[in-house]
């Protein structure tokens, strides 16, 4: 055994794996939540130079806390064979590429479009994650706490894109973020395909197929009607929230800008003359 695998064998800490719906889950969501907003909230005048090292930064952290996850199931879970479920290219997974590119592309139009989909394709993902965080919680702790980070991690950097300068509020955006999804599950689909054998089917990247979903309620779809009629509904389901997430912002981004006078005066705010 070698120094990284007693390594690894050493933070192997079981614990009792917490329920979605706990007091557990219950407090970790009152109180990552307001720290995301609050920390999106603080940073989000960020000049160009602060936006990237901040990106470069989590991604940095998504990165290296991936390895670390990787080298985990490798050794501990998988006995010195690769957990094919975990390759990293869920949708949840892509921000660890995209703060990377994001915060080295030249590119304005490119950066652009990137830091849209992260606003809204990955702020619904992280969101998802602890409304049924089944995937989140497991039965060692320092997996637990990586996914706990991690996707508190998503919530953080799509809300603070959502308040900055550094995204659009346009239909336009929102619909380059969404050929960027589409593209990326296309991808993931031939990832898919490319390792369906030598995986025995584990692999099903951004669940969407040819392997049944794992996802709540998608899972029960897949099961009684196939897995091409849960994708077709997945798909949709998810562009749909990630554009009322884009609707969100938008409004809340439109009240933030709105001239002084027409955020506070009204007909009823201005007193009536006095007459002499």
């Amino acid at each position: 055994m070698g120094w990284l695998e007693r390594f690894i064998e050493s933070t192997a800490w079981k614990i009792a794996e917490p329920q979605s719906f706990s007091l557990f889950h219950l407090i970790l969501v009152l109180i990552g939540f307001p720290i995301c907003i609050f920390l999106a909230v603080k940073l989000r005048n960020l000049s160009e130079k602060g936006n990237r090292i901040l990106l470069f930064g989590v991604g940095a952290y998504l990165i290296i806390s991936e390895i670390y996850k990787q080298l985990f199931y490798y050794f501990h879970v998988g006995d010195n064979s690769y957990c094919w479920w975990i390759f990293p290219f869920q949708l949840c997974s892509v921000p660890m590429y995209l703060c990377i590119i994001s915060s080295l592309v030249k590119s304005e139009k490119i950066q652009k479009g990137m830091l849209n989909f992260m606003f809204t394709y990955n702020l619904l993902g992280g969101f998802m994650a602890f409304v049924e965080p089944s995937g989140v919680f497991d039965e060692y702790l320092t997996i637990t706490i990586h996914s706990i980070i991690w996707h508190f991690s998503l919530i953080f950097i799509g809300v603070y894109l959502g308040l900055s300068k550094h995204t659009g509020k346009t239909k336009k955006d929102f619909i380059s973020a969404t050929y960027t999804f589409l593209a990326l599950c296309a991808l993931a689909f031939s990832i898919n395909l490319i390792f369906r054998d030598v995986s025995e089917g584990d692999v099903n990247m951004f669940f969407v197929g040819p392997s049944n979903s794992s996802l709540a309620v998608f899972k029960q779809i897949s099961e009684y009607c196939g897995w091409y009629v849960s994708t077709i509904l997945y798909i949709p389901s998810v562009c749909l929230g990630a554009y009322l997430i884009f609707l969100l912002f938008k409004f809340i981004t439109k009240e933030k800008n709105k001239p002084f006078e027409e955020k506070i005066l009204s007909d009823e705010s201005i007193p009536e003359s006095v007459t002499v």
